[in-house]
């Protein structure tokens, strides 16, 4: 039975279990065991194939700006509806535990979490976002938020 799976179709099966059935690529967490590299070099590839630009989603777990984030990217339906149709968001891993520094140093230096880069479909850096300018009072602004994704899409 096995014999007459194509090798494209293996690949695309592993493709979806490997990163969801919207193929949008990130872990569901900060991981400092990840290698940001390989994580990358196949979100690249995804996002080529999909024609998307890649949003590298840089944090870790003990930021709790990087979890208001997420959950404001997730609840406003417009966000999410943007994010899905043009972008394919990377977590990096940022933590005493893993700084990711041999990583981190192709980019701008951060001043602060979660930070984001901007990168077109083949991985070249086209923006460097500091993620408080997206913010009002203790959360973030659906209408700055909005105005970033739409300028990069």
């Amino acid at each position: 039975m096995f014999k007459k799976f194509s090798p494209i179709l293996i690949s695309f099966i592993l493709t979806l279990l490997l990163y969801g059935q919207d193929g949008n690529h990130t872990p569901p967490k900060f991981d400092p065991l990840r290698d940001p590299f390989n994580d990358l070099k196949e979100t690249v590839s995804l996002a080529q194939k999909s024609d998307k630009r890649i949003i590298l989603d840089v944090g870790g777990e003990w930021c709790i700006w990087c979890k208001r984030i997420d959950k404001f990217m997730q609840e406003e339906k417009e966000i999410s509806q943007l994010l899905d149709k043009h972008f394919i968001m990377l977590k990096v891993n940022y933590s005493k535990e893993n700084k990711n520094e041999k990583f981190l140093s192709a980019y701008p230096e951060i001043e602060g979490y979660p930070h984001f880069f901007v990168l077109d479909k083949n991985g070249k850096l086209l923006h460097s976002q500091n993620t408080g300018e997206l913010e009002k009072d203790k959360y973030y602004d659906k209408d700055k938020f909005v105005e970033f994704l739409k300028k990069w899409k």
